[in-house]
C-alpha cells in the first residue's frame, strides 16, 4: 500500500507539470473487445500513432491482439470550452488466437476522446471495423473505451 501512495504522489506531482495532451507519450488501458494496454504518440498536434496490446475473451477462442494505428484528430467539429476531437484513421491488427489460426487484418478507426485541460489524462470511445485479410477474409466490429496518462 506504501508503495501505491508513494506512486500515486508521484503521478499528481507529475500532472501539476505536463498539462497539454496533443504531445508527447501516453500510456492507459483500454476496456472492451479487446481489453488491455493502450498508447499514443502525438507526431504534431493534429496527428497521432496509437497501439495496443490487449486480450480478447469474446469469442470461444482466446486471443492475444497487437494493433497500431495512424490517426487524425478534427478539433474543430465539436464546440465547447473542453477539448473533444473527432478522430479516425487506419492501421492493422495481428490477433494470436489460442487453439485455432492466427489472423492479421486492417483496423478503420473512428472515435470521440477527452482531452483534460487541467490534468494530462485523455479519456475515449472507438469504434473499429476489421477486415481480416489472412488466414481468410472475415470482418469483425471491436468497440472500445479507454484513458490515458501523457508523459510530455
Amino acid at each position: 500500500m506504501k508503495k501505491f501512495s508513494l506512486l500515486f504522489l508521484f503521478l499528481l506531482i507529475i500532472s501539476k507539470f505536463s498539462l497539454a495532451q496533443d504531445k508527447g507519450n501516453g500510456l492507459g488501458i483500454i476496456l472492451g473487445e479487446p481489453t488491455g494496454i493502450s498508447g499514443k504518440y502525438w507526431l504534431d498536434n493534429t496527428k497521432a500513432i496509437d497501439f495496443g496490446l490487449a486480450y480478447s475473451f469474446v469469442s470461444k477462442n482466446s486471443a492475444l491482439s497487437l494493433h497500431a494505428d495512424y490517426l487524425y484528430h478534427a478539433f474543430d467539429v465539436i464546440k465547447s470550452t473542453e477539448r473533444f476531437p473527432i478522430y479516425y484513421g487506419f492501421g492493422a491488427r495481428l490477433r494470436l488466437v489460442n487453439g485455432a489460426e492466427n489472423m492479421l487484418g486492417a483496423r478503420g478507426v473512428i472515435g470521440i476522446a477527452w482531452l483534460s485541460s487541467k490534468i494530462p489524462i485523455d479519456a475515449f470511445i472507438e469504434l473499429v471495423p476489421v477486415f481480416n485479410l489472412f488466414p481468410s477474409t472475415s470482418l469483425n466490429l471491436d468497440l472500445a473505451i479507454g484513458s490515458r496518462y501523457f508523459f510530455n
